[in-house]
């Protein structure tokens, strides 16, 4: 346990963006599935999905909770899905 009152700080200050990198984390694990399920299922709100996704994405870039690269390649992977999935009909 930290004694300097500077370090105490810190360490609530660092708890603090832990729980909120992994709530926006989780979420977008969440939606980026979700998204995957409903292409695979061929649901009608998919374009919706979709843009909420990236746009979520995009927001874990700018909060530098995720990668730039590892988000561009999850945006690629969910639209070429996608894009094989209209193709396919």
């Amino acid at each position: 346990m930290p004694q300097k009152q500077q370090a105490i700080k810190a360490l609530r200050q660092s708890k603090k963006r832990e729980a909120k990198n992994k709530i926006l984390k989780s979420t977008v694990k969440t939606l980026v599935k979700k998204t995957r399920k409903s292409i695979d299922n061929k649901a009608k709100d998919i374009d919706a999905q979709i843009k909420q996704a990236q746009k979520l994405l995009d927001k874990a870039i700018k909060q530098g909770i995720m990668k730039k690269n590892t988000v561009a390649r999850r945006k690629s992977r969910l639209m070429k899905k996608l894009n094989k999935q209209k193709t396919s009909k």
